[in-house]
């Protein structure tokens, strides 16, 4: 809306935005989504929120299953974050991830909605077998800046702050963020869109240095054991052709009011894991 209020927001996208990570499948996730959506409700208590994202989704079956559905629901505000999925295949198109993207963009903006979207932390500061896909991301995120551009699209610049790949805000699997992390990407996406109360706290490092990293036996010994808990299971998956999203829908597939959560899942900031 022209004063800033939005009251008809709608999330679309995969596992960061479904709420992986901050929380789970038995008390439910929550998500930076919904942490944006309470941010918004402090000011705008009339708002109304869906979450259309769905775990494992590639940016085109984001863009094939979620944006229709998206722009039933009118929204003043959505956000599109999507990609990451394509860029861990070993056949990424970045023209094509890209596209479809840009694809949402146009038709969300063109009906008059505000869109936000975010760039993506090299996933290789967290992972280190996943270094090779460094140069996908910084690929992909130029991509998705011009494409924001052209569409008056609002990006939200996460993956300059060193901070980002601070691995207290992520969850065990290292692809997730966790509580602290997914609040400080709702801080972020608050920020970018000059929400009330919001400013660049969310981009400062955390009150406490982190520990010291694993070295020699130790670290391959933390590498062996994710990769047994992670990277199997997710590789598996892969050769079987599925998806973690598979038989999943919506968390929140239509507009509803946003109950506001006293947060409790936050870890002491700063404090080490």
């Amino acid at each position: 809306m022209s004063d800033g209020t939005f009251l008809r927001y709608v999330a679309l996208g995969d596992s960061q935005t479904e709420g992986v990570g901050d929380g789970d499948d038995t008390v439910g996730l929550r998500g930076w989504a919904d942490r944006l959506a309470e941010l918004l409700a402090r000011d705008a208590p009339d708002v109304r929120y869906a979450n259309l994202a769905v775990r494992g989704r590639l940016a085109g079956q984001v863009r094939a299953e979620q944006l229709a559905p998206a722009l039933a629901l009118r929204p003043d505000l959505a956000t599109v974050v999507a990609g990451v999925n394509d860029l861990l295949r070993p056949r990424f198109d970045a023209d094509a991830t890209a596209g479809h993207l840009e694809a949402m963009f146009a038709e969300l903006t063109g009906q008059g909605a505000r869109v936000a979207t975010l760039t993506f932390p090299d996933v290789g500061r967290l992972i280190p077998a996943a270094r090779p896909v460094g140069s996908r991301v910084r690929d992909l995120n130029e991509r998705i800046r011009e494409a924001a551009h052209r569409h008056g699209v609002t990006v939200v610049e996460t993956s300059h702050h060193p901070v980002v790949t601070d691995p207290r805000l992520w969850s065990a699997d290292r692809l997730h963020a966790g509580p602290l992390g997914h609040a400080r990407i709702a801080a972020a996406v608050a920020q970018a869109l000059d929400l009330p109360g919001s400013d660049d706290s969310w981009t400062r490092p955390l009150s406490a240095p982190p520990l010291p990293a694993r070295t020699g036996l130790r670290a391959v010994g933390a590498e062996l054991r994710w990769a047994g808990a992670f990277l199997g299971p997710w590789l598996g998956r892969r050769l079987r052709g599925r998806s973690s999203g598979d038989g999943r829908r919506a968390k929140r597939p239509e507009l509803s009011p946003v109950t506001a959560v006293r947060d409790r899942s936050l870890p002491v900031e700063g404090g080490r894991q």
